[in-house]
C-alpha cells in the first residue's frame, strides 16, 4: 500500500510501507511540496500517487530509505532527467540529495 505522508510518519504508516519490501522502503520525495509517497513495488507507482495529490513531476525525486539504519539509497528509474541534467539513475545534485535527504528525515526519520 502507498501512503502519502506530510508530516512526521507514525511506526503504524512506516509498518505499512515495509509490507511490500521489508527491510526498505521505496519512496517518492515532492522537494517542493515536502511531502513523500511511499511503499509502492516500485518508484513510479509513489510518484503516480503524488502526481495524482498535485505535485509537478519536475519536483518529484526517487530513492530507497531504510528504517533500521536511517540510510538513503538516491537510485531510482523516474531520476533520469536529461532536461534537468540527471542523465543517471542517481540523483547526481548535491542540493537536490540533499533536500531528499532532509524531507526524508523529517517524515520518516527518528523511528
Amino acid at each position: 500500500m502507498i501512503l502519502i505522508i506530510r508530516e512526521a510518519a507514525t511506526s503504524e504508516q512506516i509498518e505499512e510501507m515495509l509490507k511490500t519490501w521489508e527491510v526498505f522502503i521505496k519512496i517518492a520525495v515532492d522537494i517542493e511540496r515536502k511531502v513523500i509517497a511511499g511503499g509502492g513495488v516500485r518508484h513510479y507507482e509513489c510518484e503516480q500517487e503524488l502526481l495524482k495529490d498535485g505535485s509537478r513531476q519536475r519536483d518529484i525525486w526517487g530513492a530507497d530509505w531504510s528504517p533500521s539504519t536511517q540510510e538513503i539509497i538516491f537510485e531510482s528509474i523516474i531520476n533520469i532527467r536529461p532536461s534537468q541534467n540527471n542523465r543517471s539513475m542517481v540523483i547526481r545534485s548535491p542540493e537536490i540529495r540533499e533536500r531528499v535527504t532532509q524531507i526524508t528525515q523529517q517524515l520518516l526519520g527518528g523511528l
